[in-house]
């Protein structure tokens, strides 16, 4: 199994190392060549969604991911990645790669400050860290979206087909199992 990463901006880098953990091949995606290699999924990381969108536009990436995430390519979007992955943006009339029928409240949580870090139930994993850095929530979704987390009443977790979102940061964190669930997602 041959996972990539989009290294363009943002948290790249522990997403990589997580992966790695699990002892799977990884590769970073910068460039369309990287992407044509051919992967089994792709990881939206952190970051800020709208720099990022703008270089999946600059590099030529944005249209030929989009179509292979419609055609079926497995994703997870972690933060700026989810907000990539959105249908909508709430109070925002822009939308990026329109994946998964999921409206998003981008920095929800406030700023920086508003960072903060906890446990809640992951469904089919059990308790798992969570780490929010100006984190986005899902402010409402469509029947065929299924959600995984929430905390303090708000959905925080989600997923639809092969695509899964988180507004948290599993990367940051010594546990695994949030990835080891979406590589589980891909043989499935």
């Amino acid at each position: 199994m041959k996972i990539g990463v989009l290294a363009l901006q943002g948290g790249f880098q522990e997403h990589i190392s997580a992966l790695r953990k699990l002892d799977v091949d990884v590769c970073e995606i910068r460039t369309l060549r990287d992407f044509i290699a051919g992967i089994d999924g792709i990881i939206l990381p952190g970051g800020e969604s709208t720099t990022i969108s703008r270089l999946l536009h600059e590099t030529g990436l944005f249209r030929p991911l989009k179509e292979h995430i419609d055609q079926g390519l497995p994703v997870f979007g972690t933060c700026a990645g989810m907000i990539l992955l959105a249908s909508e943006i709430q109070d925002d009339p822009v939308s990026h790669l329109d994946c998964i029928p999921i409206t998003v409240k981008r920095n929800a949580y406030g700023r920086q400050l508003g960072s903060f870090y906890t446990h809640a139930r992951f469904e089919g994993i059990g308790q798992i860290p969570m780490t929010f850095i100006r984190a986005p929530y899902i402010a409402s979704f469509k029947d065929e979206v299924h959600i995984l987390a929430e905390v303090n009443g708000i959905q925080v977790a989600a997923e639809s087909k092969k695509i899964l979102v988180t507004s948290f940061h599993p990367e940051l964190t010594d546990d695994l199992r949030v990835h080891q669930y979406f590589l589980n997602k891909i043989t499935a």
